[in-house]
């Protein structure tokens, strides 16, 4: 009999979701590197990129990085005086808003200041970023583009067309002026054409020194909070 269309298998398993058990093992994790380290800082990142991060990281291996969520952090350092894990670590939950991580390291802080005001990468922007110049470009043929791509730089608005197999711009186009939060497509222009806005880098916010308990805060926060920070808890919330 011929086998039915329908006979199919359905696996009714499910992947467990991270819970309970992995914000219990990074709270243990955290509180293993207060007690190893001598410093610990909170470093604010600027246009976050995966790649650049990576190399941050592999510039870091005798040190530990973590890039968490900001309220399991605070709950393995401490939200207040009563619960905080070490003398003052409370102060240093309070900078654990936004895109920040924490550092644990045995450097000194010299050292530490030094090398991250130091690394700074352009990269293209993205959609939402701020342009920090007038970009223009000029009419004329694109010859670094291949006939095919017409189509595509069409659709991103830009005044094309083919002459002789070449895309050629049929006239002047403003891409952005300085100051503009950039949509998906003039994002994409900026990117084809290798205009790099963005600027990766980060920024150390507060320090923590192990054997004295003292705490010192370099950047300044502000008081009210992004949507990003809200949305953030809010998930948060939910898985708790």
């Amino acid at each position: 009999m011929p086998k039915s269309k329908r006979d199919k298998k359905v696996s009714l398993t499910k992947t467990a979701k991270k819970g309970l058990q992995a914000k219990q093992s990074l709270i243990e994790e955290l509180r293993k590197c207060v007690d190893t380290y001598q410093y610990l800082f909170v470093l604010s990142v600027e246009n976050m990129r995966n790649n650049k991060l990576k190399d941050v990281r592999n510039a870091w291996k005798h040190s530990r990085l973590f890039f968490g969520k900001n309220k399991v952090m605070m709950v393995a350092l401490g939200k207040g005086p009563c619960d905080e894990y070490k003398d003052n670590l409370h102060k240093l939950s309070k900078c654990l808003k936004g895109e920040v991580g924490v550092l644990f390291t045995n450097r000194t802080a010299q050292e530490v200041k030094e090398w991250f005001d130091q690394f700074k990468e352009t990269d293209f922007s993205r959609a939402g970023n701020k342009a920090t110049h007038d970009v223009v470009l000029d009419v004329g043929p694109l010859e670094q583009f291949p006939h095919s791509m017409e189509p595509q730089l069409r659709q991103l608005g830009l005044p094309t067309a083919l002459k002789k197999g070449v895309i050629t711009l049929l006239s002047d186009y403003e891409v952005c002026k300085e100051g503009d939060v950039l949509t998906p497509e003039q994002a994409r222009i900026l990117k084809l054409f290798g205009y790099q806005m963005a600027e990766f880098k980060v920024t150390l916010k507060a320090k923590w020194i192990a054997e004295t308990g003292e705490f010192q805060r370099f950047v300044e926060e502000r008081d009210d909070q992004s949507g990003d920070e809200m949305e953030e808890e809010k998930e948060e919330e939910k898985e708790d």
